[in-house]
């Protein structure tokens, strides 16, 4: 058994991290079912008790999501539409245990290609908070986010915080999963959209992230510009629109069930975009 630290600053975890490897842990929904059966002997690093790291706070730049901030706080939130997907994949996010004890970091740092946050946190082009003893940098989580379990966060450091900033004008966000059932699934293929419109209803920007088809989710960065200018339309999606992804087989379902399910539900998340 590893030692366990349980920090009450955030001066005192960054010290714990720069001193020796640990493990940080908040939430551990994913961290303990990895290691059913296994005696574990990493050192860990509680970061529950540590003010600051849980809660979503605005200002005039945007918003702020605590590292700690649970799927839960984020379904109670009141946040605007923008953030709607995000609400409805904090809603997808295991059944109700996980929702109130996994975090928003949480599941950034574990690096699923799964993951229903990531697909949100990229269509919203969200940046991550990075801190260690040394200092603090930012990084968009499309950079932050490197592949199956692999991050760029550094051993010394800790993810403090998710950062959206606020669009220029209205603006909407949708997610629409594809599972095996309905509940407590992990995703065959997921999408989420970001648009912002101008004053006429047209999309003024267009952010579409299809997870759950490569090791990390991928923009559709050809539909997005088309969509620029106009207002949403399911029957703008082109096939080709997809060629960035790279499906696997699995016993979740085939690359080209994938890239078909993908197809659709891109579609489908235009139609709730136009709504």
């Amino acid at each position: 058994m590893g030692r366990y630290l349980r920090p009450t600053s955030l001066a005192e975890a960054l010290a714990a991290m720069s001193a020796a490897p640990r493990v940080p842990l908040a939430g551990g929904t994913d961290h303990y079912p990895a290691r059913v059966g296994v005696s574990p002997d990493e050192d860990l690093l509680d970061l529950t008790a540590i003010p600051g790291l849980r809660g979503i706070a605005e200002d005039d730049t945007g918003w702020r999501f605590g590292a700690a901030t649970t799927w839960t706080d984020v379904i109670e939130a009141r946040l605007p539409p923008l953030f709607d997907g995000l609400k409805a994949a904090a809603r997808e996010v295991g059944g109700m245990q996980i929702q109130n004890a996994g975090t928003l970091g949480g599941n950034l740092c574990n690096a699923s290609p799964a993951a229903d946050g990531t697909p949100n946190w990229i269509a919203l082009d969200a940046e991550v908070e990075l801190a260690s003893a040394a200092g603090a940098r930012t990084l968009p989580v499309s950079a932050f986010v490197l592949g199956n379990r692999r991050t760029d966060r550094r051993p010394d450091e800790l993810l403090t915080a998710i950062r959206v900033r606020r669009p220029h004008g209205p603006a909407r966000g949708t997610f629409l999963k594809l599972g095996a059932r309905r509940y407590l699934v992990i995703s065959i293929a997921m999408v989420a959209a970001v648009a912002t419109f101008d004053a006429t209803g047209r999309v003024a920007e267009a952010r579409i992230a299809v997870g759950a088809c490569s090791p990390v989710p991928m923009r559709l960065d050809a539909l997005e510009a088309r969509l620029a200018g106009k207002r949403p339309d399911p029957a703008l999606v082109e096939p080709t629109d997809l060629a960035p992804l790279a499906p696997i087989d699995d016993v979740r379902g085939t690359a080209a069930y994938r890239r078909d399910a993908a197809l659709t539900l891109v579609r489908r998340a235009l139609a709730g975009l136009a709504a």
